[in-house]
């Protein structure tokens, strides 16, 4: 599928970056004989991995009836999900380099498709929580290396469509999820959740047994004072931000601990990567500015993609009293507007349109979508709700390619599935970040907003509940005044989510100044493998 461009008699053929290219250039770094194929292959196993970490959610309150489980201990199901993936995700590149890209990544699918299956056989909440984490540990290397495959194996001028392609399974899975997650609870069983991976995951392996090629096996020593200082700085990380509203947040010695650990490895972990002899990270990725700034594009994109994903599904159900497919549906334009302009970006960037401009006017849809939910009220209709989430969807796909090709397009290739999994951690703490912060301001902000709408609810505000006689008529004025409280709590937690858009709104917009700091790819900042390079990873790669 080559762009318009490079269809034309006499147009030069252009990489990720806007680079003409000459013929002997746009050639893969993997040559594979049916890369569309493949590609069906990586983005089943990539999308499988996606969808679970949102299609469990639905499913919570049957597992914890099922399974017998208290409400702190199902939490437990999703935090071990977040950790495992958390720490093991930063190893991938290692992984990679010392066994090989295809075997792990074989070995990466095989995993998560057995520990799925040990998830749907959990006989109780300890097994649940052991099974959940080893899906997590196995699954978290599926996304850099996916990523990284679809590059490797792809034509430069083809990778900002097979970006496209792949971000496709990023963005949808997660909108994807709760309504899968749902329609599988209620037609069958919580348990059919995990067990929905087990053909789909056969049928990628299957895929990529036949045709994943593999990257040239180096001999790379392993930094284990670095992963483990890695390691501990996100678990902690993780936990204080998930297990945060469970424990009262800093009013717990709990929460002291995490952030103590974050703060302490965290720093030892900065200065190791900058004096060790052979940090866990390449130090080269850090000197690429565009890079850097890619990391915390996908850190804005985590709060704002994910954290909206978050509030969106429990306001509709509470508040507007959708059921559980009917909120997939309101949600389901997000994706579509995410869709086409992945597509839209993909041809742009290949047309040589400034990456930086692209992502600003994501951005700043995304911002102008936010601002219209914040006017949002417990009378929104149905329409206004699908259309600004396809708004916000056509911003976010704006974002993601042009951010992904401006990142890739500087870095050499042998620090690709690094910088992917970098890219990938990024996300992920993104929307962990982002969704601790706005589940907290959402219980707060509905503390202050119920306080301050019923100071006002007097006998001389309402004509509901008449005050005078609620002495004479007990039971029915405490029903009346259980009425006006109940009412006063959908109010105020409108408020509540109304401020969660409003701030990620003003998150969206101050970030749009932020994206002209990247700079545009250099001609001589990207060099293609040559021959000989070439040559060498085919003569590795089996088949």
């Amino acid at each position: 599928m080559a762009s318009a461009a490079a269809s034309k008699p006499g147009s030069p053929v252009r990489d990720s970056s806007g680079r003409a290219l000459s013929p002997q250039d746009d050639v893969a770094l993997l040559p594979v004989d049916n890369p569309y194929l493949l590609a069906v292959g990586i983005m089943l196993a990539s999308l499988l991995q996606i969808l679970d970490t949102t299609i469990a959610n639905v499913a919570i309150p049957h597992m914890q009836a099922s399974l017998g489980a208290t409400p702190d201990e199902i939490s437990w199901v999703l935090t071990s999900y977040i950790v495992a993936v958390a720490v093991a995700m930063p190893i991938t590149g290692w992984l990679a380099d010392r066994i090989g890209s295809r075997r792990l990544f074989l070995w990466s699918v095989t995993g998560f498709v057995l520990s799925s299956m040990l998830c749907g056989m959990a006989q109780n909440v300890t097994e649940m929580v052991l099974f959940r984490a080893l899906q997590g540990a196995t699954g978290a290397f599926i996304s850099p290396l996916s990523q990284a495959a679809m590059i490797d194996t792809n034509k430069p001028s083809r990778q900002a469509q097979m970006m496209a392609v792949w971000g496709m399974g990023i963005m949808i899975g997660p909108i994807l999820g709760p309504l899968l997650g749902g329609y599988l609870t209620e037609n069958w069983n919580w348990r059919a959740v995990f067990y929905v991976n087990v053909p789909l995951g056969a049928l990628s392996l299957l895929i990529m047994a036949a045709a994943l090629p593999s990257r040239k096996i180096v001999q790379r020593r392993f930094d284990v004072f670095g992963f483990a200082m890695v390691a501990l700085t996100l678990t902690a990380i993780q936990l204080l931000l998930d297990r945060g509203g469970h424990i009262d947040w800093f009013d717990s010695l709990e929460a002291w601990i995490y952030a103590f650990v974050a703060l302490s490895a965290g720093w030892a972990a900065v200065i190791h990567l900058f004096t060790a002899r052979e940090p866990l990270f390449n130090r080269q990725l850090f000197a690429d500015p565009n890079f850097i700034f890619a990391i915390l594009l996908s850190l804005v994109i985590g709060v704002v993609m994910f954290a909206t994903m978050a509030l969106l599904p429990p306001m509709l159900q509470r508040l507007f009293g959708y059921g559980v497919i009917d909120t997939g549906e309101a949600l389901m334009p997000r994706g579509i507007g995410t869709l086409l302009t992945m597509q839209v970006a993909g041809v742009l960037v290949r047309r040589g349109v400034d990456p930086r401009l692209l992502i600003g006017i994501g951005f700043t849809i995304a911002g102008a979508s936010l601002w219209e939910m914040s006017s949002w009220s417990l009378a929104t209709d149905y329409w206004h709700i699908a259309s600004s989430g396809f708004v916000q969807g056509l911003g976010l796909g704006l974002v993601f390619i042009p951010m992904n090709a401006s990142a890739f397009a500087t870095l050499p290739p042998h620090l690709r599935t690094d910088g992917s999994s970098l890219l990938n951690l990024s996300r992920s703490i993104g929307s962990s970040v982002g969704i601790s912060i706005v589940t907290s301001m959402l219980a707060r902000n509905l503390q202050i907003a119920h306080a301050d709408l019923g100071a006002h609810v007097t006998a001389s505000f309402t004509q509901i509940v008449d005050f005078s006689t609620l002495d004479r008529f007990q039971s029915l004025g405490e029903a009346a005044l259980r009425m006006v409280d109940a009412e006063v709590n959908r109010q105020a937690a409108m408020i509540a989510y109304v401020d969660d858009f409003y701030l990620m709104m003003w998150m969206s917009f101050l970030t749009v100044p932020l994206v002209f700091f990247m700079r545009r790819a250099d001609v001589t900042t990207r060099i293609p493998p040559s021959a000989e390079d070439r040559a060498a990873q085919a003569a590795d790669a089996p088949h």
